[in-house]
Parts: structure tokens; C-alpha cells; sequence
């Protein structure tokens, strides 16, 4: 079985966090849905440049607690759904929401 990559340009970005009942925009200057099926297997993550707001960064660089719910926009229009860890890379104010469990297209 070969692998697939598929790619999508994301323009807006929602997190629900659940340990604390909030939810947010997240900030972005530009980030890409990446979507990897291999063996059976889809893979997905969301990498983000220009993240913020820098709280949002510290809070979740420094939290245990880094699974959150995201809705993801994409620039096509569609709109995604799945559950991510969100991991903070605070000097680069970037970071990478990985998936956790399947991703759903709405």
C-alpha cells in the first residue's frame, strides 16, 4: 500500500480547551493541514507560524494539560474537526497542533 500526502492551507483556527472550559482564535501569520494515510493509517497535523497570543504559547508550553479540541478553515472553504496536542514552540512563536484520533471534513 503507498503513501498519500495531502496538504491544505489553513486560514483560521478555534481551540476548545477543555481542562478549563474556553475556547479561542488562534493567531497566525500562516499554517498548513497536513494529512498522511500509510498502511491503513491517516495521520494528521496542523503546523503554524506567527502563533499566538504569546499567553496562549506560555500556558500550553508550560501546561500538562495540552489536548484541545480544533476546528481548522481551510482557504478552499472546508472546515475540519478533531482533537490535537498543542505544542508550543515560544521563541519561533509557532507551534504544532498534532492529531489525536481522526480528523473530520465538515
Amino acid at each position: 500500500m503507498r503513501s498519500l500526502m495531502e496538504t491544505f492551507q489553513i486560514q483560521q483556527i478555534t481551540l476548545a480547551d477543555h481542562s478549563e472550559a474556553t475556547t479561542i482564535e488562534l493567531a497566525l501569520t500562516s499554517a498548513e493541514l497536513v494529512l498522511i494515510t500509510e498502511h491503513g493509517s491517516k495521520l494528521w497535523y496542523i503546523d503554524v507560524t506567527g502563533a499566538g497570543p504569546a499567553s496562549l504559547l506560555d500556558h500550553y508550553y508550560s501546561s500538562e494539560h495540552i489536548l484541545v479540541s480544533v476546528t481548522a478553515l481551510a482557504a478552499d472553504g472546508r472546515t475540519f474537526q478533531g482533537k490535537a496536542y498543542f505544542h508550543a514552540n515560544v521563541p519561533k512563536q509557532a507551534c504544532v497542533l498534532r492529531g489525536d484520533d481522526e480528523l473530520i471534513a465538515l
